[in-house]
């Protein structure tokens, strides 16, 4: 496909879009005499230059970052989020609160170790909206990248068949002047077309995590390991506005929330292989999403398009198709069963650990479970990213098989049900404690289904990965 200057087709030259992009990014269309010529040419000599310059604006954006970035410009999704959090009030976390963070992680800890051997995850962090942004912004990558990368595709294709359905004299609705090969002129665009579209899925995605970091009350509450390194990490600001209204003291809202984030990442530091299965599950969901080029090509033909802003918010309710394939409904009901062992886990450490200590455990745990019962940011991030629906449905019922193996075999014997993936409950035997127990205790094999095929082929793939990263997710990690 060709990236040289668009060839002359007549007596006078055409103007050369890439000089003509440079220029507005370079904000010199007034003192370049080349820019001007190629104005007059296109009949835009007489264009505000303000307009002019906020063109130029966007289109800087849009071609920001280099050509190998990815399918998303993710310093754009960055900018964006942070841009989002500090316009809706992000206070930059004091001295003072890192050191009430660390105290009050400290004590969850204390409590953590009378009811698992699961070890102590990593140090605590108190951190702004940006802050999290910042630092989870890596994960969110790995995650939404298959999206990224369909929709991308598709956004060319279409593209590509509007200007196929083009004659050179179509090319003057666009400003160009007739008689020019519509295949020359894309195959000048062609790169143009691919930042356009990183750029309007990194602002989609900055939009999203930005709602979502407004509104999360620690690190990696979705359930997903976002924060590296087994931090502990905290949102102040947001602790605070999920107490308003609990009629609890605040002190215990904050040491309840943090011996739960403590929990959960002591379970993704101890069980190598946990982590891995969920961020492969949601890729593999992601990655046979079937996109919806029709709708995109609607999208693309109606929309202005020299207004990225508004070619976005087009596109964000046109990417998926409404039926998820028969994959897609295998890798789903594997995250929910994970999800739901991971949160149900969760719930009965936690409040194992701080029933001796906290007066209105019943009220916190029930303004939890409606806070997630209820979907919120989290789930409308996952909806608009990769058309999931993020909810552990059968928490519930995980809760109580753990609370029912502890019972049993106590502590040991209930974290013991992570030492391998054969190990932990399937799905069928999540409403049956019982039946779950005999299976461990009388080694016989489980029944197997559909999940359990995906759950093997997903371990697969995330072993493969971390081997070559250096480490073993399928080592068992036992309590000491």
């Amino acid at each position: 496909m060709s990236n040289s200057p668009l060839e002359p087709s007549g007596p006078e030259e055409p103007p050369d879009l890439a000089e003509v992009l440079r220029s507005l990014m370079n904000g010199d269309f007034g003192a370049n005499p080349e820019m001007a010529d190629a104005l007059k040419q296109m009949g835009l000599e007489n264009i505000d230059p303000a307009m002019m310059q906020m063109v130029g604006a966007q289109i800087q954006a849009m071609m920001s970052g280099s050509a190998d970035d990815g399918s998303f410009n993710v310093e754009l999704a960055t900018d964006v989020a942070r841009k989002q959090v500090s316009a809706a009030g992000d206070a930059s976390v004091t001295v003072g609160t890192q050191r009430d963070v660390e105290q009050v992680v400290q004590v969850a800890n204390l409590w953590l170790d009378e009811v698992t051997d699961f070890p102590v995850s990593g140090s605590a962090a108190a951190a702004s909206r940006a802050e999290w942004v910042e630092t989870t912004m890596p994960a969110w990558r790995g995650l939404v990248e298959p999206v990224a990368q369909g929709v991308s595709g598709a956004i060319r294709s279409a593209m590509q068949e509007q200007f196929r359905s083009f004659g050179s004299e179509d090319l003057s609705q666009l400003g160009l002047p007739a008689g020019l090969d519509p295949s020359m002129v894309m195959g000048q665009m062609e790169p143009i077309v691919g930042r356009m579209s990183a750029a309007m899925f990194g602002m989609q995605v900055g939009q999203a995590v930005g709602a979502l970091a407004g509104d999360l009350v620690t690190g990696t509450e979705v359930g997903l390991p976002l924060v590296p390194d087994g931090t502990v990490m905290i949102l102040p600001a947001n602790v605070s506005a999920f107490a308003e209204g609990l009629h609890v003291d605040a002190g215990e809202v904050h040491l309840y929330l943090a011996v739960r984030e403590a929990a959960r990442m002591r379970l993704f530091q101890s069980v190598g292989w946990v982590g891995p299965a969920l961020i492969a599950a949601v890729q593999k969901y992601a990655g046979d999403i079937s996109i919806d080029t029709e709708a995109i090509e609607r999208a693309v033909r109606e929309a202005d398009t020299t207004d990225p802003a508004q070619l976005q918010g087009v596109l964000q309710d046109s990417l998926f198709s409404p039926t998820p394939s028969e994959a897609q409904q295998g890798a789903l009901a594997h995250l929910e069963l994970l999800l739901a062992l991971v949160e149900g886990w969760v719930d009965e450490v936690s409040e194992r650990a701080v029933q001796p200590h906290l007066p209105n455990l019943a009220a916190l745990s029930e303004a939890v479970r409606r806070r997630r019962a209820s979907g919120g940011p989290a789930e409308r991030v996952f909806a608009s990213l990769v058309g999931l629906q993020l909810r552990p449905r059968l928490m519930r019922e995980a809760a109580a098989l753990f609370t029912a193996v502890e019972d049993a075999e106590g502590a040991a014997g209930r974290d013991e049900t992570w030492k391998h993936p054969d190990f932990v409950p399937t799905a069928a035997e999540l409403p049956d404690p019982a039946g779950y127990l005999a299976r461990r205790t009388g080694g016989a094999a489980p029944t197997r289904d559909a999940v359990d095929d995906a759950l093997d082929a997903l371990l697969a793939q995330g072993t493969a990965e971390w081997e070559a990263e250096g480490d073993d997710p399928q080592a068992p990690d036992t309590p000491s």
